[in-house]
This record gives C-alpha cells, structure tokens and sequence, in this order.
C-alpha cells in the first residue's frame, strides 16, 4: 500500500510505501495542466509537478492514489546510500570505510581500503565529494591526454560533472567533460570511457571507424565495461553526499 502526506514538521512531504518513506519534491510550474509524478532512484525521491495554484494537499493525495505505478517504480530502485562516518564508498571500483576522527586532520587521506579524515561530522560527506571530484577530474585529464596523445589527436578543456543520462561527452571544439562518479567504477571501466570520448576527437558518430578506433585506444575489453556501466552504473548514482 502506499500513501501520500505533509507533515507540519517534515522539510517535505512523503509518500510512504510497505515501510519505507520516500521523499516527495514538489515542483509547480507555470505551464503545467495537470499533475505529473516522476520517480528519481538516483536521487531517492519522488517529483511531483502541478500547476502553479493547485492545491497541494490535493495533488498529494492524487500521487498517494498511483499505487500500482509507485509500487513497480520504487521495486525498480534501491534505497539510496548517505556518505558520512563510519560509512563506505567505492573508489576505483574497491569499496573503501570512511575512517573519521575529530581530532585528525581535516584533509582527506587514502590509505588502503580506508579513507582517513577529521574535522567536523557534518561537513564529512561533502568534504569527501569534493575530495573525490578532485581526484576525478585530475586523473581523467591526464588519462585523456595521455591516450589522445598516442592516437596524435588534440584535447582542449577537461572538466567533470554530475550528469544522470550519460559517462561522458565530446564537443566539436575538443572539449571533454566526464561524469566524476567514474572515479568510483573499476580502473577499465573509466578508462573505457575515456578512450570513447577521445575517439570522438576524430570520429563524431557511433560508426565503424569509431568502434575500431576506440577498441585501439583502450588497453582492455571495451564490451566488459560497456556492460559493467549498465549492469552497475546507476548504483554509482546512489551514494549521496547532502544531508
């Protein structure tokens, strides 16, 4: 069974489903004719869109009442994962224990399968995130010009981001830009992407050419990362790093 409320107290309204409560972000737009109800899993949430004037109440009621749709969507999805003391996340592809002490240094530190931090609790996750992002950008950079380098192709700007949709991209003037959640998938895996993206460099299309490229580029099985990323890729998306 599922339901729909707001508390007085709660940030956000819930939809409650078996045991579990999902939270639900309301979104009301001016162009809107009629309620919409999406679930994000990455995000371990439900969107409910309405018009602008409409009720509230009355739009979270109509969303409690899609109890068949809510019920597959959210058996579709696993429970997100909050990052924070004493807590684990992976890093190339190896699960690694948030190893926190106040009084240690603030600066993030690996060592093996730990992650060593100090400083205050609550800042934990995004100092971590932002340590992680670094590390990310840092090392597919190098990757990418390392790889374009040997195919004698040109890179221009390197960046990374947090898209929900794809790895990575490649723009008509050379610039790269990467999801940073790779840094979490196996070593062959990110590289995989890479040298996708490099590929791009020269081929702009899916084609043969592309392919073949791409299979000279990367030093492993692109086909076994390729099914990697689909098998596990949106499980990168639900380590969460906000309160």
């Amino acid at each position: 069974m599922s339901s729909a409320s707001s508390d007085r107290g709660a940030a956000d309204p819930q939809i409650r489903v078996g045991d579990t409560s999902w939270p639900v972000r309301l979104v009301p737009h001016a162009q809107s004719r009629r309620y919409r109800l999406v679930f994000d899993a990455a995000r371990g949430e439900f969107r409910l869109t309405l018009p602008r004037r409409a009720s509230a109440a009355r739009a979270l009621k109509w969303a409690g009442d899609q109890r068949e749709w809510i019920a597959e969507q959210v058996g579709k999805a696993a429970l997100p994962i909050a990052v924070g003391p004493d807590s684990a996340v992976p890093l190339f592809g190896i699960e690694r224990r948030i190893a926190w002490t106040p009084a240690a240094p603030r600066a993030v530190r690996l060592d093996g399968g730990w992650i060593h931090l100090g400083g205050p609790a609550d800042t934990v996750a995004r100092r971590i995130e932002r340590w992680l992002k670094g590390e990310a950008l840092a090392l597919m950079e190098r990757e990418s010009r390392e790889i374009a380098g040997r195919a004698g192709l040109a890179v221009g700007r390197v960046a990374v981001g947090d898209p929900r949709s794809r790895w990575g991209s490649c723009t008509a003037t050379g610039d790269l830009r990467y999801s940073w959640r790779l840094v979490m998938a196996p070593d062959h895996v990110r590289r995989a992407t890479v040298a996708h993206e490099v590929a791009h460099l020269r081929h702009m299309h899916h084609g043969p050419d592309f392919h073949a490229l791409v299979d000279e580029l990367h030093d492993g099985d692109v086909a076994s990362a390729r099914q990697w990323l689909r098998r596990e890729g949106r499980g990168l998306h639900r380590y969460k790093f906000t309160a």
